[in-house]
């Protein structure tokens, strides 16, 4: 991680990284290096990157399956001890679904009831902050819409290191539509509503290889999808994106992201 993935945002002239401290396809919770992770702090201090830790994908609080959801609470806070000891400022994790046919109000229940203990034990000023990230809309999602993100903070009880990952495809393929003249806006309007000022504290920054609405996870490099540039620069003209790093999950390898991250800092400057 430090040096090869350190190495890479440097090649990107990138401002911040996002990193996994696990298989993010499986249950494994695999101790860190300690000298490892004293290079990762040092050399994003160095290069001023500020560091993020994606929690894997299979973790789900809202799970029927006790194992799963047994699991899901261990995975998550090996991801908060792990960013806590590499220094990074967040933890992303998926926002969970309801499965087995239960109904989503129980499903959220359990949630709560899991995630409360973590974020309990974030009590220090150098723990990171547990960011809910919406999914697109699939199956029976617990947060999609910028308002499912009201009963889930309740649910959490509103804690203080509680925030929001917003993921631009995600958000457009639930039914957000970003394209539209004035859609970047209403879409941090309807979010800082439903989950309060001051939450939003990552943005993944992804276009869309489908319409809005689809509910299909596929994301596209920086305006040659459905959701264009013009949104991409009103999100960075909007004072409520200020200081909120973007970090990009798109296709097309180094030569893609490269011109994605170009994009980005065109726009960011064209707004200023």
């Amino acid at each position: 991680m430090a040096r090869v993935g350190l190495a890479h945002a440097r090649e990107l002239d990138a401002e911040a990284v996002q990193v996994f401290v696990a298989n993010p396809r499986g249950w494994a919770t695999p101790a860190g290096d300690p000298r490892q992770d004293a290079a990762f702090r040092d050399g994003c201090a160095e290069a001023g990157l500020r560091a993020f830790v994606h929690a894997p994908y299979l973790i789900n609080p809202g799970s029927h399956d006790p194992g799963t959801a047994e699991r899901s609470v261990a995975s998550l806070r090996h991801s908060l001890r792990r960013a806590r000891e590499i220094g990074a400022e967040g933890v992303v994790v998926h926002t969970g679904s309801a499965t087995g046919g239960r109904p989503r109000a129980v499903a959220l229940e359990q949630a709560g009831r899991l995630l409360r203990p973590l974020l309990a034990e974030l009590t220090e000023p150098e723990d990171p902050w547990l960011l809910l990230e919406p999914t697109a809309g699939q199956g029976s999602s617990l947060c999609s819409l910028a308002e499912d993100l009201a009963p889930y903070v309740e649910a959490l009880e509103g804690h203080p290191r509680l925030g929001v990952c917003l993921d631009t495809c995600h958000a457009f393929a639930a039914g957000h539509d970003l394209a539209a003249p004035g859609g970047a806006t209403e879409l941090l309007d309807r979010l800082e509503a439903a989950a309060g000022p001051g939450r939003l504290r990552l943005v993944h920054a992804n276009d869309s290889q489908d319409v809005v609405g689809a509910r299909k996870d596929r994301h596209a490099n920086i305006g040659v999808g459905h959701i264009g540039p013009g949104a991409f620069a009103e999100l960075l003209t909007d004072p409520r994106t200020a200081g909120v790093p973007l970090v990009i999950e798109t296709p097309g390898g180094h030569e893609g992201h490269t011109g994605d991250i170009r994009l980005l800092k065109d726009l960011r400057t064209s707004a200023a």
